[in-house]
């Protein structure tokens, strides 16, 4: 403990089950820990219960303000849903009977044509702020549409009710079928810069803009690259689509001859970095993997739309394996549920079904998807320094979990570990059994009246 540091006065104490994950163990399980923020909402100590009145007197705090968790209550880490489309949260749930590029003319691209309406985005971007931030999710790495107007209510929205959340107004300026839902290439690239200027301007503490191509077919070659170049100019988050499905490798193979492959065409155009963060990949190659690796890039994987659209199966080990940065995403609505609880068990079902294929597949198991969803998302979106787990010095993001409130939507016996607790929660609960989620320290559910 640093001088600086002694003097320091803890602003809010908590003790009790405390759950994360770290690089050396899927999951930890600090039973009967204390645990102090400061006034920013930063971790600034995380001891034993035996130390309270130790870290009492460094910490400046009085025994009496602690916060006790009750029996079986835990503290999570908050979810990072590290790939979902706000606009799309309209018609969640349905249309979900087509292959991905005939669903994105036949569905998507109508619905997103109608967000030049204020009114409209207002009332669907304030719902899926609030739905994801009830069921856990303190981050989420967010798609608008092309209306700059409405991208920057989607971060205003975002700021008010407290979420962390990188927002991308989409850039496309080809359309061959839904041809009034596209851009002019200069228009695209004037009002993504005015996006992006505008929302930096409005210095939100946890919103911040990124870099959004919607996917190599949607884009040119000349968008591609003076996004990139913007990327640079700005030191910007990226986010964009990749080898979703067979058809659509297909297709950036027929559109960019010249390139080796999909992963080729954004890493020529210098959309290929440490920030970026790619959805799907389903069938990317191990040349691309490496890639990846090398560039520092990560995918989002979304195992609930692969399965829904029929895209294909990601194989996580694999992604794993060749080290690339690995996190969870809803990609509402592609896939049907807001959730990341869903998001969590459709990757236990995917892992399995390839073990279904292959009897010597090494299956996932839930602690590390437990894992994705937290400290890997954070790694993805390039935020492992400020948020994923329950380390001294990140911003307190986290869930307040009861496996035993009222109409429960499972049960819990008196002999159950917390490692047992936490399972069935990720595989049986839901909102109901969250009773509290906090961005940077702050509450930010219950929502305020």
């Amino acid at each position: 403990m640093s001088s600086n540091e002694a003097h320091t006065e803890a602003h809010k104490v908590f003790r009790g089950t405390f759950i994360h994950s770290t690089h050396s163990a899927a999951v930890q399980v600090l039973r009967n820990a204390v645990l102090g923020l400061n006034r920013k909402g930063k971790i600034c100590f995380i001891g034993g219960a035996h130390e309270l009145e130790s870290l009492s007197e460094a910490w400046h705090f009085k025994i009496s303000d602690v916060r006790q968790l009750k029996q079986r209550e835990f503290f999570m880490p908050g979810l990072v849903d590290t790939h979902i489309h706000a606009p799309q949260y309209r018609y969640t749930g349905t249309a979900l009977d087509l292959p991905l590029l005939e669903w994105l003319n036949r569905y998507t691209f109508p619905v997103e044509m109608k967000y030049g309406d204020p009114k409209l985005a207002e009332d669907i971007y304030t719902k899926v702020v609030k739905r994801t931030l009830k069921n856990g999710t303190t981050t989420a790495c967010y798609f608008a549409t092309i209306h700059t107007d409405s991208s920057l209510l989607l971060g205003e929205i975002a700021d008010k009710y407290g979420q962390r959340a990188q927002v991308g107004k989409v850039c496309m300026d080809t359309n061959d079928v839904v041809k009034a839902y596209k851009e002019t290439t200069a228009d695209s690239l004037q009002e993504t810069e005015r996006f992006v200027i505008e929302l930096l301007k409005r210095k939100y503490a946890h919103v911040k803009p990124v870099i959004t191509p919607r996917f190599v077919p949607s884009c040119s070659a000349k968008l591609l690259a003076q996004l990139g170049q913007m990327a640079i100019k700005y030191d910007l988050h990226i986010q964009s689509h990749i080898s979703e499905t067979t058809a659509e490798v297909d297709l950036v193979k027929n559109n960019f001859p010249a390139n080796t492959s999909y992963t080729d065409v954004y890493n020529k155009h210098n959309l290929l970095t440490d920030k970026t963060v790619m959805a799907h990949g389903c069938h990317l190659t191990d040349e691309e993997l490496e890639v990846f690796r090398s560039r520092g890039a990560a995918i989002s994987h979304c195992p609930n739309s692969n399965i829904s659209l029929c895209s294909g199966m990601l194989d996580v080990r694999r992604v794993l394996k060749h080290n690339v940065k690995l996190g969870l995403g809803t990609d509402v609505a592609g896939g049907y549920s807001p959730s990341m609880l869903d998001a969590i068990r459709r990757a236990v079902d995917t892992s399995k079904a390839l073990t279904i294929n292959n009897p010597g597949y090494e299956t996932l198991t839930y602690q590390e998807i437990f894992r994705l969803a937290t400290l890997g998302g954070s790694q993805a979106l390039c935020l492992e320094d400020t948020i994923g787990n329950f380390e001294v010095g990140k911003d307190f993001d986290a869930v307040l979990v009861n496996p035993s409130v009222p109409d429960s939507p499972f049960d819990v016996f008196e002999d159950e570990t917390e490692e047992i607790i936490l399972e069935k929660f990720l595989n049986l609960g839901d909102d109901r059994n969250i009773l509290k989620v906090y961005v940077a320290g702050k509450r930010v559910v219950p929502f305020k009246k």
